[in-house]
């Protein structure tokens, strides 16, 4: 079986880059002479299987652009590609610089539960990492190309920065943490701000700001480093790795070491308040000696002179000074101790349980720079926040995909294994830290109680400068590694070309280094260390880093979901239960860690996700996202099935015919732009055209025509969908779009189809035909239908009318369509100004007064604005000029039907017919007759030469007389007009001298439209009935009802 799993990035290459290649001379050789020869004619665009396989199996995973490097990547196995990048990642500055203390503050219980959650976390974000891994060759680029091919540009996006700015933070974290250990443990004497005699805000202060000044060089430095070589930089990572893993072997040797033979760390303290070392020597007020008893440098603190006698502060007078071991060690039973929390406020003095103290009676602290104090608030949350990114880091294995020898074997195993050897130190360290250390010592963050020693170094063995060494470098190591990371992350988004701003951190050196990605990174870096506070950076980075992980979980449990026919991954051991609880515990944490932190987050992420909505490259990546549309589609489709929608809910879901000219552009984009007017954007629109032809030879032109339709819907901003159908003939072409169109319970309810324009002058009588087959298709269907005349004369979508009204003649009840679609209309921008008018038309015997009080109050139900009146038609006299109109065109008719001439005989037999009836015809003096229709000059006597029906008024068909002579054309001229014809001109005549009356002015009339006749035979008439009962208005749209209420009173 052979699979081609393709990595589509928005580049064709990419997505085939197997078939349709250009060597079609070496393709010609391969059928020769190798049995073949059936698949000769398809050699052009499919290669044989031997020549491709190759190809197949050499495909390379570096993108474009590092094809140079191919060469020296070096091949990296899962231990020194995945594991140890991994372990370097993960353990980091807060492990040495913050675990003891949240042991402390949190109890060993509380520190458990954390670890234990974000081990979790990343654990479950793995095992989903481990599945986008292994399905398919994942490309140099990480977790940036896994994220985005899963779950789509915009998503991709979104959390592609995310992980930029998560990893960029980082950045700023790890170099925060080595200026840390190198102002208070290795070098304090090197601030440039004094801290010396400073207490509380100023101390503060002055530390934030030596932070800053060290921060910004320390940051330039490495800026610099990077940009002049990557591999120095990679060449240092072992060296970093070996202090970072020697580091944790010095305190693991500690431990084993406390249960042998405790270290000596005495802690003074002042009745249960342990005192800062710095500026005293000896742990007592006063000493013995030969001549007497002296006061020792502590005394001196606290009192006002060296002398027995001076006046000392009330708390040092009332309690006594003792020494406790700061580390017991691990058999001493403090674990108990330890178990429980102990949060503290700012400013709070960090106290020992279980000793005796005398307080004094106003309890105020004195002398508060002497204690060690709780220098932020802290609570169970914060602690969450802060120790999560000391669990990030799991991704250094799958972004260096590239560099691996089989990325589809290493990135699970090695990333797998690299979070279950972290996990496993953490939680032992929890446990250990707790049962060695005493609580006073763990809550002391910065080791003031015990000569300033960093309080996990207290614990190593054979020294504590193993420790503050060895971690001072794996910082400097990991701040590094962010920004090489963060750099190359951002190049290859904005290489994607998915975000049209960061175009321009594609850029960067001649070998590829991302120059402009380093000076973004290095900006983005500088504002954490402005921040200065680790405690107040690392929350940021764990935001972005949870919504990353958040999304890798979802994208997994997408694809699993969705059952997507390449999701194959060769790693089994995931399940969509496992990402969805993966994606909850990220989500979970966000909030725990801060809400406000992960509301902007979020808005930052949204806000990315919308710009690339909008603004973005459009790209099919055949992600998760798209999957979760056709599935949503499909259950939404299934769901409309179940029953026709209420009243309600109906609006006109179009179905519009246009129709092409010989170069298949569109010859009616006006209806486009009334479309438009009608939906606003919403519900169903399907732009279909019909041609005659077949399928195989006519399939060049309907793609064009497709590609025409699209253009004109996306100039007219038109949303919907549009179809070509090929059949024999037009007729048929317009019929199957009309039953095919539509999926399931997504049909279109309404026809639009402008009026056929010159249907007179056609050639041959095929266009109006067709259009009354449509109309009788239409109610055979129960489908609405709405006719626009004169389409060329309605208004753009760029028009707008400041004042003017639509009128409505009401004559015959069609469901409501008439009162919805002038409400519709006045949605949009163009006819928003014009006020509605409804006019109805009262017999003899209606009480028109009443009529138009229950109009008033229909209207009024229905919430629709508009001015009523009641027209009064009362009976008259047929005139001689209707009865003479209806006569010639019968005449007319029967002549066009009976004898079968060429173009030329005929226009001479209707010039004849005019020739014999102009002298006679009353009318000729007196009426102004039909002016030319719509699209041209009219055929010789068509001004009063029209077509009616043909019907008797007995029923009888009139008989055919004989052949064209002119016996048979005088018996034509004795023919009497047929009654019911004589009545439909009637009224067509007197309705169309109403409403010109009445709506002249209007800047569109809405009208009913009269069905086609039963008989046959009566079509020209009838369309010449539409022609008469329209004449003399500018816009008119003909609407006739789908058989069903569109409507209603209800809310």
């Amino acid at each position: 079986v052979l699979c081609v799993s393709s990595l589509g990035d928005g580049n064709p290459k990419e997505s085939s880059p197997f078939l349709n290649s250009s060597d079609a001379t070496e393709k010609s050789q391969q059928y020769d002479g190798k049995h073949m020869a059936l698949f000769e004619e398809e050699m052009e665009t499919s290669p044989m299987v031997s020549t491709m396989i190759s190809s197949l199996a050499n495909y390379s995973s570096l993108p474009q652009g590092s094809k140079e490097h191919e060469e020296e990547a070096p091949q990296l196995g899962t231990l020194m590609g995945v594991y140890l990048p991994c372990i370097q990642n993960i353990f980091g500055v807060i492990l040495f610089l913050r675990m003891t203390w949240m042991v402390g503050i949190g109890g060993v219980i509380g520190s458990f539960i954390i670890v234990f959650m974000c081990c979790s976390t990343t654990m479950l974000t793995a095992i989903s990492m481990s599945a986008i891994a292994t399905n398919g060759v994942v490309p140099a680029g990480g977790s940036y190309y896994m994220i985005s091919r899963s779950l789509g540009p915009e998503f991709g996006g979104a959390v592609g920065i995310c992980f930029y700015l998560g990893t960029t933070f980082a950045g700023a974290m790890y170099i925060l943490g080595s200026i840390e250990l190198l102002l208070v443990y290795i070098l304090p004497q090197a601030a440039i701000f004094k801290m010396e005699g400073l207490e509380g805000a100023e101390a503060e202060a002055a530390m934030l700001n030596n932070m800053r000044v060290y921060g910004t060089i320390v940051l330039s430095f490495m800026a610099t480093v990077v940009f002049v070589g990557v591999k120095y930089v990679n060449k240092l990572a072992l060296l970093f790795l070996a202090c970072v893993i020697l580091s944790i072997l010095a305190v693991y040797a500690g431990v084993i070491k406390t249960a042998i033979e405790p270290p000596d760390f005495p802690v003074c303290l002042l009745g249960n308040r342990p005192l800062i070392s710095k500026g005293f020597d000896v742990c007592a007020k006063t000493l013995e000696s030969g001549n007497g008893t002296v006061t020792t440098k502590l005394w001196n603190v606290f009192c006002d002179s060296p002398f027995l006698n001076a006046t000392c502060d009330e708390y040092f007078v009332n309690n006594n000074v003792s020494f406790i071991q700061g580390i017991p060690g691990v058999m001493s039973g403090i674990l108990k101790e330890n178990l429980f929390g102990n949060y503290l406020e700012k400013g709070d003095l960090v106290a020992k349980k279980g000793i005796a103290t005398v307080e004094g009676p106003d309890d105020t602290l004195t002398n508060s720079n002497r204690y060690v104090l709780a220098d932020i608030t802290s609570f169970f949350t914060l602690l969450v926040g802060i120790y999560f990114p000391s669990v990030t880091g799991i991704m250094a294995g799958s972004n260096r995909s590239g560099d691996l020898r089989d990325a589809q074997k290493s990135i699970p195993i090695g990333t797998i294994m690299a979070i279950t050897t972290t996990s496993i130190v953490y939680m032992s360290a929890v446990v250990l830290f707790g049962a060695c250390i005493e609580g006073v010592v763990l809550r002391d963050k910065f080791g003031e109680g015990v000569n300033g020693n960093l309080v996990i170094g207290t614990l190593a063995w054979p020294s504590p400068w193993v420790i503050v060494i060895g971690s001072f470098f794996s910082t400097c190591g990991a701040g590094l590694q962010s920004l090489t990371g963060a750099p190359r992350l951002m190049q290859a988004i904005s290489r994607d070309g998915v975000v049209p701003i960061l175009r321009v951190f594609g850029h960067g050196k001649a070998n590829g280094e991302p120059t402009w990605a380093l000076l973004l990174t290095a900006g983005i870096c500088e504002i954490g260390i402005l921040i200065a506070s680790l405690d107040a950076v690392a929350p940021i980075l764990s935001m972005f880093f949870l919504m990353c992980y958040m999304f890798v979980n979802l994208a997994c449990a997408l694809q699993t979901l969705l059952r997507t026919p390449n999701w194959r991954p060769r790693f089994k051991f995931y399940h969509w239960a496992l990402s969805f609880l993966g994606m909850s515990l990220c989500l979970s944490l966000m909030f725990i860690c801060s809400w406000f932190y992960a509301i902007v987050a979020m808005v930052i992420a949204g806000s990315i996700y919308k710009y690339i909505e909008f603004r973005g490259a459009e790209k099919e990546w055949g992600d998760g996202i798209r999957g979760i549309s056709l599935s949503a589609a499909r259950y939404a489709l299934m769901r409309l099935e179940e029953g026709p929608p209420h009243t309600k809910n109906w609006r006109p879901q179009l179905l519009v015919l246009v129709s092409t000219d010989v170069e298949q552009n569109v010859e009616q984009p006006r209806l486009l732009s009334l479309t438009n007017q009608l939906k606003a954007g919403k519900g169903l629109t399907i732009v279909g055209t019909a041609l005659a032809g077949t399928y195989l030879e006519n399939h060049p032109q309907a793609q064009r025509a497709e590609q025409s339709l699209r253009k004109l819907m996306e100039t007219e901003k038109v949303k919907g969908f549009c179809q070509v159908t090929i059949s024999s003939n037009m007729r048929d072409a317009t019929s199957h779009l009309l039953q095919a169109s539509g999926l399931g319970g997504l049909m279109h309810n309404t026809v639009l189809v402008s009026w056929p324009r010159n249907w007179k002058q056609a050639d041959d009588l095929q266009t109006w035909r067709d259009f009354i087959e449509l109309v009788r298709e239409t109610t055979a269907a129960h489908l609405a239908l709405l006719v626009p005349k004169n389409i060329a004369a309605f208004p753009s979508n760029g028009e707008r009318f400041s004042e003017g009204h639509i009128d409505v003649w009401w004559i015959v009840h069609d469901g409501g369509m008439l009162m919805l679609l002038p409400f519709l209309l006045r949605q949009h921008k163009v006819w928003r100004k014009c006020k509605m008018r409804i006019f109805t038309v009262a017999q003899m015997d209606d009480n028109s007064i009443q009529m138009k009080k229950d109009l008033s109050t229909f209207l009024y139900h229905l919430r629709i604005d508009a001015e009523v009146e009641v027209v009064e038609m009362h009976d008259s006299d047929i005139s001689a000029y209707t009865y003479e109109k209806t006569l010639v065109m019968e005449q007319r008719s029967q002549i066009l039907k009976q004898i079968n001439l060429t173009k030329t005989e005929r226009e001479r037999e209707v010039q004849l017919i005019h020739d014999s009836t102009s002298p006679t015809s009353p009318a000729t003096p007196a009426t102004p007759l039909t002016p030319a229709s719509e699209g041209g000059a009219q055929t010789p006597g068509s001004a009063q030469v029209q077509m009616t029906w043909t019907e008797k008024a007995d029923g009888e068909p009139a008989k055919p007389p004989g052949a064209s002579t002119p016996e048979g054309i005088k018996d034509i001229f004795n023919m009497k007009p047929n009654q019911s014809n004589v009545r439909r001109m009637h009224t067509a005549l007197r309705l169309n001298g109403v409403i010109v009356k009445k709506s002249s002015e209007a800047k569109l009339v809405l009208l009913n439209m009269p069905g086609p006749p039963n008989n046959r035979s009566g079509d020209e008439n009838y369309m010449e009935f539409l022609e008469v009962l329209t004449e003399g208005l500018n816009r008119v749209l003909l609407v006739r009802g789908g058989g069903r209420e569109v409507i209603t009173i209800y809310s």
